[in-house]
């Protein structure tokens, strides 16, 4: 975000606690950088994926990339036995749980409840304190060897060798500005601590010139390689049967969602002959009976034939919980990274590679 989108937006009062935002981040790198504050190094292979910025990048769906990566990675001389490491924001537990069957999205939060659901032989640890959190797991699961840190890439308390920093296309932390005038939590000169920077959502038919232009703007030094990918969805299925539907089949969709940045799969509807009715919650919104309530009016109030509700595989693992919706048609629809320029063999070797060697 640039100054001349400050004024358009009305946020250049705003730019004087930005300025102070800015400089509390400043200090707080720097009390890590001098190692006046401590950091601890996992001793085993560690992945960071985060971004600079406030709102959603995509970064859960990059954690399941690579989740999906490295189970199926299995070598002759290295078989990764993985674990994710999370705060669970918003969940309602305190200290480390590890995710087992008995875990709810209260006791873990609803992205790491996600990943627990779609890879139930991955180790999913939570813990406010992610350095607490990695030494227990050494104590509890001696046989783990790569972890991944979720959204941690602001946070110093843990050093990762190796960082995949996402940034959104329609906002690329070049261009933009510190909380609160822009969307900026993180320092923009710490893009350079990244290994890998991936543009995000990107529009399919991004162009070459302007690819070329993006990685100008993010000028990433000899050692970092830029990727661009963008969304792909998958087959809608039933949250609690699994059950699968096509979505060129459905006249009418009750879309819920509980995430930072739901324009994409707005977008994405757009292209089925359907009408859309559109409850739009907070990001990781704990619903109610009320919330329930209203999404069932809303679904009973829709006017057509082959309706269904659609939300978001996070949004899902919450509005599991509640009974209520067992007995209607309540679907999910999955997201995935696909990598643009036919470059996502490069990124999957990038990530191999280190974890490999």
């Amino acid at each position: 975000m640039n100054f001349d989108n400050l004024i358009r937006k009305k946020n250049i009062l705003l730019l004087p606690f930005s300025w102070l935002y800015k400089t509390g981040v400043w200090v707080y790198h720097k009390l890590y950088d001098f190692k006046i504050v401590p950091s601890y190094q996992p001793p085993v292979k560690t992945i960071c994926v985060g971004n600079l910025s406030v709102g959603g990048t995509g970064k859960s769906p990059m954690v399941e990339y690579l989740l999906h990566l490295l189970v199926n990675a299995g070598q002759e001389t290295f078989s990764p036995q993985v674990a994710v490491v999370s705060r669970g924001y918003k969940r309602k537990s305190k200290g480390l749980v590890v995710a087992d069957a008995q875990s709810t999205t209260s006791d873990i939060g609803d992205e790491p409840m996600q990943f627990h659901q779609k890879f139930p032989q991955v180790k999913i640890v939570v813990h406010e304190q992610r350095a607490k959190g990695i030494e227990i797991i050494f104590k509890q699961f001696p046989e783990i060897n790569v972890i991944i840190l979720d959204d941690a890439f602001q946070h110093r308390a843990v050093t990762a060798e190796f960082n995949i920093l996402l940034t959104e296309y329609q906002n690329i932390f070049t261009e933009d500005w510190y909380l609160p005038a822009g969307t900026l939590r993180d320092l923009k000169s710490n893009y350079k601590r990244a290994n890998i920077i991936v543009v995000t959502k990107c529009d399919i038919a991004l162009t070459e010139a302007e690819k070329q232009r993006i990685i100008e703007s993010i000028q990433p030094q000899p050692y970092q390689k830029v990727f661009f990918t963008t969304f792909d969805y998958g087959i809608a299925y039933q949250i609690f049967d699994k059950q699968t539907i096509s979505l060129s089949n459905v006249k009418g969709v009750v879309l819920i969602t509980g995430i930072a940045n739901p324009q994409p799969i707005i977008d994405y509807l757009g292209q089925y002959e359907c009408t859309v009715e559109h409850l739009q919650f907070a990001d990781h919104h704990h619903f109610s009976t009320n919330d329930i309530g209203d999404i069932l009016g809303t679904y009973q109030a829709l006017n057509t034939e082959n309706k269904i509700i659609l939300t978001t595989e996070k949004d899902a693992v919450r509005l599991a919980d509640f009974s209520e919706l067992r007995d209607f048609p309540v679907y999910a629809l999955p997201i995935r990274h696909r990598f643009l320029f036919d470059e996502g063999g490069i990124f999957d070797e990038w990530v191999l590679r280190y974890v490999g060697r």
